[in-house]
């Protein structure tokens, strides 16, 4: 059974915010979407801990806080950091994605350039969230 997400998006391209809106109404997929800004932003959200998302996609080139100093602080907290983290970005830097792997990510997803291949890695990752058993309906 699939279940409805509570994602946290961490995007600061209001294209990209667009983009995975558009991904979700064509997949037809019911998941609740929370915008951040960048890592400051979520992690005042992240202070609710009443109402914690199921899953996060994060972005890692961001003003302010980038995708990385966020990883550091969410999994150094120990009521967020089971919080299964995707990383969704355009950065393909071996560094980056062994730096991200080493904090404690779920997850590296690159960005297609073709919005139907952004649309077929969206869908798999989400499908496999929703059946995942962390998330509990």
């Amino acid at each position: 059974m699939k279940n409805k997400l509570n994602i946290l998006f961490i995007e600061d391209d209001e294209i990209e915010v667009m983009k995975l809106n558009r991904t979700l109404n064509k997949l037809d997929l019911k998941h609740s979407i929370q915008e951040a800004k960048d890592g400051e932003d979520a992690l005042k959200q992240l202070a609710n801990k009443d109402r914690l998302p199921d899953i996060i996609l994060l972005d890692l080139n961001m003003p302010k806080m980038n995708g990385i100093e966020f990883l550091k602080v969410l999994k150094a907290d120990d009521s967020l950091k089971y919080i299964p983290t995707i990383i969704l970005t355009t950065s393909n830097n071996r560094r980056d994605v062994l730096a991200c792997y080493e904090i404690g990510i779920a997850g590296y997803i690159i960005k297609p350039l073709k919005y139907e291949e952004y649309v077929e890695k969206l869908n798999a990752v989400l499908d496999y969230w929703s059946q995942n058993e962390l998330i509990k309906p």
